[in-house]
């Protein structure tokens, strides 16, 4: 029996979904294993307890993210609508302890290889919690829109992938540093657009939105972060934690 349009379409755009949720996992797991999810393989220096929690709760961000999407796959949209109370809460917590995880380890001067010094480096994390906050808010706020509430949960896990994408055990993205791990983070991007172009014969105005804030953001946090006036600021930011 031959599958109608309508169908065969949701079923591609399901199967779309859930595979790129899979490549977030995967890619985020390589970037941290040597410092988070395999440590004692890699190091004996115990971590510091904020670190596990923040860990703790960008990952369980991911496990939801790919709950939710295979909830969808499934056609268990009553039992994904109520865990978004859940998601809710851990976007929350996202924002918060990220932003104190990234104040407290500019203050000790720490940035992934290849990057700039910490203080101007803080730039980069401070501007992933603020385009993932503005896009996690606006998919909760369209949370009846399916089609834009799915490509903005998409794009606001994008959003904070860069961390794990400076992470990969690749040399030339250490040598090219933030231009370097932005570009490969913006591949999603790419993904998505080329996704829309090829089911829809154009680009979705969330998806066209969603990527210009964060394509936009990339450059414009790298030269924000070395004016007097973000060193200032993180100065200050980073005094309240010494």
């Amino acid at each position: 029996m031959e599958l109608s349009p309508a169908i065969t379409r949701r079923r591609r755009e399901r199967w779309f979904y859930l595979g790129i949720t899979i490549a977030f996992v995967i890619t985020v797991f390589a970037g941290f294993a040597p410092t988070y999810y395999l440590r004692p393989a890699f190091t004996a220096t115990p971590l510091m307890p904020l670190l596990h929690l923040h860990g703790l709760v960008f990952s369980s961000w991911l496990v939801l993210f790919l709950v939710q999407t295979t909830l969808v796959s499934a056609h268990r949209t009553d039992i994904h609508r109520r865990l978004g109370i859940v998601g809710g809460v851990i976007a929350g917590l996202m924002v918060l302890v990220g932003f104190i995880t990234a104040v407290i380890r500019a203050g000790q001067g720490a940035s992934p290889p290849g990057a700039p010094p910490a203080l101007v480096f803080l730039v980069i994390p401070v501007g992933d919690i603020l385009v993932f906050s503005i896009l996690v808010s606006a998919g909760f706020y369209f949370r009846r829109r399916p089609d834009v509430h799915k490509r903005l949960m998409l794009f606001a896990t994008i959003s904070i992938l860069a961390a794990a994408v400076a992470r990969l055990p690749f040399s030339f993205i250490a040598t090219g540093g933030p231009p370097v791990f932005f570009a490969i983070t913006d591949i999603f991007i790419l993904v998505i657009l080329l996704y829309d172009l090829i089911t829809l014969r154009r680009v979705h105005r969330t998806t066209a939105l969603a990527s210009l804030l964060i394509i936009g953001s990339q450059p414009l946090r790298l030269m924000i972060g070395g004016t007097q006036a973000w060193l200032s600021f993180a100065t200050w930011l980073t005094h309240w934690v010494r």
